[in-house]
């Protein structure tokens, strides 16, 4: 049976599964995906556990697109059916307990994690997306949430502090390994020293001398989730492209990982309104 071809009661059953898994992970709880899996399998019609980690990886993508964190580790598959949309959003409207869990976990306090080699966490940036939504199907229901999840974690001041502080150690320990140790001293944290207006959090430098602008991006969940950039920071990065260079921080809150994209933000990255500012006409 082929991947496309879950019935509403398979799909209702595996939604209800993820969303489970989902409400332990945002309380804390421990809990076994394998057993999970196992357990499920009995609603399903003889599904391998291929197409059911891709199943969960449509789940992923689909809370994604509507604000909501997914679970670690099931990264998104965005080629997901109007179907899987339109029963989780039923089964997240009987779910009022997952909302009061995902605003705590996002307005959750966060220090900066420790880690032994700060300078092992630089990864490669992901791959852009290829994925698109299925053209044979019907408009895909939109998931209504009471607020968009990803955004109220972006405004964590906690998480961004702690991000940025991170990064400071980061380049700190960047340059000095360059035996670069009078620009290390030189860092500025710009975000505290000359408030936000800046366009950018910290004033670093390249080994030759020349400076790095660094704004800083931090979350505590997955690579894929997204991230805000204002107008002033596209500004300043398109002004300065060549001295500009965004930090993005993922799964800070337990192994901290980074990647850089350099330049102009809008040459990195695709650029979504989420915001629109509005005057009467």
């Amino acid at each position: 049976m082929s991947n496309t071809d879950w019935s509403r009661v398979e799909v209702e059953a595996i939604v209800d599964d993820y969303l489970s898994m989902l409400a332990s992970e945002l309380a804390g709880t421990p809990y076994n995906k394998t057993a999970h899996r196992r357990a499920l399998k009995a609603a399903l019609q003889d599904r391998s556990d291929a197409s059911i980690e891709f199943k969960h990886a449509n789940i992923s993508a689909a809370l994604l697109d509507s604000g909501f964190r997914p679970i670690d580790g099931y990264k998104p598959r965005f080629n997901y059916q109007s179907l899987l949309v339109e029963v989780l959003a039923q089964q997240l409207d009987k779910r009022p307990e997952l909302f009061t869990l995902a605003a705590a976990d996002a307005d959750r306090p966060i220090v900066v994690p420790e880690v032994e080699d700060i300078l092992a966490v630089l990864t490669e940036r992901p791959q852009p997306r290829q994925e698109t939504h299925k053209v044979s199907e019907p408009v895909i229901p939109i998931i209504r949430l009471p607020t968009n999840y990803i955004e109220r974690e972006a405004r964590n001041r906690s998480l961004g502090d702690a991000g940025e502080l991170f990064v400071l150690n980061f380049e700190r320990a960047r340059l000095i390994h360059a035996g670069k140790e009078p620009l290390a001293a030189k860092i500025e944290h710009t975000a505290r020293v000359r408030g936000d207006h800046a366009g950018y959090d910290i004033l670093s430098f390249e080994a030759s001398g020349a400076e790095r602008l660094i704004e800083v991006k931090t979350t505590k969940y997955g690579v894929d989730t997204p991230f805000f950039v204002t107008r002033n920071e596209v500004a300043t990065s398109e002004r300065h492209a060549s001295q500009y260079q965004l930090y993005r921080l993922f799964a800070f809150r337990q192994a901290p990982r980074l990647y850089t994209l350099p330049g102009a933000i809008g040459h990195t990255c695709r650029l979504s309104a989420a915001t629109f500012l509005a005057a009467p006409k």
